[in-house]
């Protein structure tokens, strides 16, 4: 690796079995702002300022007690709200596994299992009031295949909220292609009070993930506390 650009920027030198793409994400990373506060300040991701500045903008954390994080790996999103809510009670769930997070259930099993949504219940002690979804399909290639994939994520994301969440809660999920599609929009209205798009800043500008942030849930007590 060498020095230039003036300012501290890491160029990436071309190395043997290195292809061109991953020269260019080492470099990306070597030079990302976030990438370097997050291991300075501990996080396992720069995604952990996602959820920082998206909390900054809606305030969806405060006061909540029972939080889910769908598809969690590696845990930055976990642990911001272990250390913004250390009384909270945290189950998030992924298909790869993840380290251990002080004060946090973790479940290493596919969302889309037909056990997985009454594991994180029973695991929780309860109804959330905050569910909150980092989830993405794994891309193929083609723009429209991989949104549609991704798509099929949120909406059973938002099923398992609309099913489970305690009156007044949250559900802010990661969309592509600029947002969630009309008919997604369109159910969150009916069962939220408000429903917000959002792109961080530290969301990198060449992607095309965005934020739904639906806060105010509608719905009445559910007996998952009973």
């Amino acid at each position: 690796m060498s020095r230039g650009g003036g300012r501290g920027h890491t160029r990436v030198r071309t190395a043997r079995g290195r292809t061109p793409q991953s020269n260019r994400w080492l470099e990306r990373q070597l030079n990302d702002p976030y990438v370097k506060k997050a291991k300075a300040e501990g996080y396992r991701s720069r995604a952990a300022y996602k959820l920082i500045e998206l909390d900054e903008k809606f305030g969806f954390l405060k006061g909540s007690k029972r939080i889910v994080d769908l598809g969690l790996a590696p845990g930055g999103w976990t642990q911001v709200i272990r250390k913004r809510l250390p009384g909270a009670a945290v189950v998030g769930i992924d298909l790869l596994p993840v380290d251990p997070i002080d004060g946090a259930v973790i479940l290493q099993m596919d969302f889309m299992d037909d056990a997985a949504p009454d594991l994180l219940i029973a695991e929780l002690g309860g109804a959330p009031d905050l569910i909150v979804s980092d989830m993405a399909a794994n891309t193929v290639g083609h723009p429209q295949t991989d949104a549609l994939r991704t798509l099929g994520l949120v909406e059973t994301a938002l099923d398992f909220a609309i099913k489970t969440l305690q009156p007044g809660g949250a559900f802010v999920s990661k969309v592509f292609a600029g947002g969630a599609d009309s008919q997604l929009v369109a159910e969150m209205k009916r069962n939220f009070a408000t429903v917000k798009h959002a792109k961080p800043p530290s969301s990198r500008k060449g992607s095309v993930e965005w934020f739904v942030v639906a806060q105010g849930f509608k719905g009445r007590p559910t007996d998952l506390d009973q």
